[in-house]
């Protein structure tokens, strides 16, 4: 398949149009975590300091709640390591299509690589395997240029209106809307199914150990697996 025509939509174009919708999950994902993140006591500037030096919002969920449960500030850091250690596998997967671009430009995409900025550019990239990488450059900071904004604006006005926000909204409905809509399309192979299958196993199995250690166990445990069916295979 060829490339859009450059007269009408250019990489960066399609990114954003690409990106926008993602804004709808983002907005209540990043008020809740708002909420939640100055109910455990932390101030407004902390608050959005966290979403923009952070921006991962399940590891940041995570590291809330271990806050609010009194856990130790090691058990927060790993639990949100682990959380986040699937951007490992997701910088390794862009490497073949952007690894040739500018180091400040690479350093930018790894800023701003999240699940939604991944999802979205794995896919063009493999939908036009003919860009260029600065084509592709462009159109990763075109999926980023709505979602970032979004998530760092919806934290801040979680935690500027706090509980004046009704529960009748629903916020938590975001977080696992988001990664189904993510991850469902992404289960292409035998190796991600087996993978996604453990991890929900286990995550239930293991949901008794304190301070969502059954999260770090999971995690360990569908990456085994996804990596033996690979080998396998």
């Amino acid at each position: 398949m060829t490339a859009p025509p450059r007269s009408r939509r250019t990489p960066f174009a399609l990114g954003v149009a690409r990106g926008l919708p993602f804004i709808v999950i983002m907005v209540p994902f990043g008020m809740l975590f708002g909420v939640l993140a100055a109910e455990v006591g932390l101030p407004l500037a902390q608050v959005v300091a966290f979403s923009v030096v952070v921006i991962a919002g399940a590891a940041q969920f995570t590291a809330v709640q271990l806050i609010s449960d009194g856990a130790p500030v090691a058990i927060v850091i790993l639990s949100a390591l682990a959380v986040n250690l699937r951007m490992v596998m997701y910088s390794a997967a862009m490497v073949p299509h952007v690894g040739a671009a500018p180091l400040w430009q690479r350093a930018a995409l790894s800023y701003l690589l999240v699940d939604q900025t991944y999802a979205l550019s794995v896919s063009a990239y493999e939908e036009w395997p003919d860009w260029s990488v600065a084509d592709r450059v462009a159109f990763f900071a075109g999926t980023a240029l709505p979602v970032f904004p979004a998530w760092v604006g919806a934290s801040y006005a979680g935690a500027a209106l706090g509980a004046r926000i009704p529960e009748a909204w629903a916020l938590d409905f975001a977080l696992p809307l988001a990664f189904l809509a993510l991850v469902g399309p992404l289960l292409r192979t035998r190796a991600h199914v087996a993978a996604a299958f453990v991890s929900v196993v286990a995550a239930l199995v293991f949901a008794w150990l304190p301070w969502n250690l059954g999260l770090i166990v999971a995690a360990l445990m569908a990456m085994a697996t996804g990596a033996e069916m690979e080998r396998r295979a």
